[in-house]
This record gives C-alpha cells, sequence and structure tokens, in this order.
C-alpha cells in the first residue's frame, strides 16, 4: 500500500480547518489534494483526535499482521491434513 504523503495530524489539521468553515475546494487547492480525498478522510478520520488516529492505526497493522498469521495457519493445516490423508 502506497505510503501517503500527510501524517494523520496534518490530515486531521485539514479538516479541522473544513470543519472551522473554509470551502473543501480552497482546502483541496491549497495542500494539493483533490476534494473527493478530504471527502475519503472526512469519512476515515472525521471526528478523530491525533492519538485517537495514532491508536487507529496501530491496531490496523496489528489486525494486518493477526490476519497473515491465521492465513498462515491455515495453510500449514491443510498441509498436513493432505499428509495425514495418504495411504503409505
Amino acid at each position: 500500500m502506497r505510503k501517503s504523503r500527510f501524517t494523520e495530524s496534518q490530515i486531521i489539521g485539514i479538516l479541522k480547518e473544513a470543519e472551522g468553515g473554509a470551502k473543501v475546494a480552497d482546502l483541496a487547492r491549497e495542500h494539493g489534494v483533490s476534494p473527493a480525498t478530504i471527502y475519503t478522510w472526512r469519512s476515515k478520520y472525521g471526528g478523530l483526535e491525533v492519538n485517537e488516529a495514532k491508536r487507529l492505526r496501530e491496531l490496523e497493522e496489528e489486525n494486518r499482521k493477526l490476519k497473515q498469521m491465521v492465513a498462515e495457519q491455515a495453510l500449514d493445516i491443510r498441509a498436513l491434513k493432505f499428509i495425514n490423508s495418504k495411504k503409505w
């Protein structure tokens, strides 16, 4: 996944400007992103504080690692079942 040019704190700062009454189109032009990006950020980070956004990122990373571990274990189980099913 591509790394964002903006940190969570920068994104939240931009969203707070939008909540403060700035137009989304003007903010998008000022920061070099599309208005759709700002709306996507709003859906993901809307209402979060910086520490909450960092915690969210940590939890997403932990979730990704756990899913990978489960997938690897499932492959191991399938391989063991295949080996056990053969008549030697």
